[in-house]
């Protein structure tokens, strides 16, 4: 695994301020999230990046290495997008994009009114179904692009895609439940307690490949397709479940906490591509607006 341009963020801003709590403040999280997000940075890479003591923060050798390349990636990346945002006047006319409700809800937001600002000549039309309808649209031309999913997309000669970022599943649970302060989870353990199953953008049958490839089925509780509903019975520990990064917020509508850490055993990540139906030729003819997106989409 490869550490994330937000961790890469993360590490700057707090080799820059030296303590957690004027990072996190800079970065717009919390200072748990700055320090977890660092812990996994530091595990990653196998080696400290940090000194701690009373009086703050300093790096490490290893942390003054790493600071040059971290500051290296992201310039190249600024540049890149900067790059793109000088070609992009060049696509114009309408441009239909489909999405799945899981992009609807958690992507379409941030994604649109920069879409708009680098691409002032698109006439950019959206709309939300399902993954079958968004493949069938793709192919009859319906559809220029579609942002989905890609776990379950059915193998096609006529239909190509590109992932755009793969977000981790993990452990969600009220903080103070056993599974979050055990040494280690397997799905054996998760199965033993209640679980709060979402219902949303094909989800159940992504998890039913991973559990029954371990033999083993979730103790489901309560099954639905509210994304708060699943976080409130989750934070007021009424079970626990697995979903990705990308959905997870680290409260609830009623303002309970909500805990995550990740399961040992093999779970696939949450896979968001763009597609478009390859006969057709569009990924090529909008290249620059893909690799544009693909710049937004947060790499959880």
């Amino acid at each position: 695994m490869r550490p994330t341009v937000r961790q890469l963020q993360h590490f700057i801003a707090l080799a820059h301020c030296g303590q957690v709590s004027k990072a996190a403040l800079l970065c717009h999280i919390s200072q748990s999230s700055m320090t977890a997000s660092l812990q996994r940075l530091e595990q990653m890479l196998g080696s400290a990046l940090f000194w701690r003591g009373p009086a703050g923060i300093a790096l490490t050798p290893a942390g003054q290495r790493f600071l040059h390349h971290a500051q290296s990636i992201l310039a190249d990346l600024d540049q890149a997008m900067d790059e793109i945002s000088q070609t992009s006047p060049a696509l114009q006319g309408p441009v239909r994009i489909g999405l799945t409700e899981t992009v609807s809800a958690y992507l379409m937001a941030s994604l649109i009114a920069k879409i708009q600002q680098n691409f002032p000549l698109l006439d950019v039309h959206y709309g939300e179904h399902d993954r079958q309808t968004l493949e069938a649209m793709l192919k009859t031309g319906q559809l220029d692009l579609a942002l989905m999913l890609t776990a379950n997309i059915s193998p096609s000669e006529h239909l190509a895609y590109d992932v755009l970022t793969r977000s981790p599943r993990m452990l969600w649970a009220q903080p103070e439940h056993p599974l979050i302060l055990a040494g280690r989870v397997t799905l054996a353990d998760v199965a033993a307690h209640d679980y709060i199953l979402l219902d949303m953008d094909e989800h159940i049958t992504v998890l039913d490949r991973y559990w029954s490839s371990r033999g083993l089925r979730p103790r489901i509780t309560f099954q639905g397709r509210s994304i708060e509903a699943v976080r409130s019975l989750v934070a007021a520990g009424e079970g626990v479940s697995i979903l990705s990064n990308i959905v997870y917020r680290a409260w609830s509508l009623e303002g309970q906490r909500i805990a995550r850490r990740p399961v040992s055993d093999s779970v696939p990540t949450m896979d968001i591509g763009v597609a478009w139906c390859g006969r057709r030729q569009t990924g090529q003819a909008y290249r620059a607006l893909i690799d544009f997106i693909r710049t937004l989409i947060p790499a959880a």
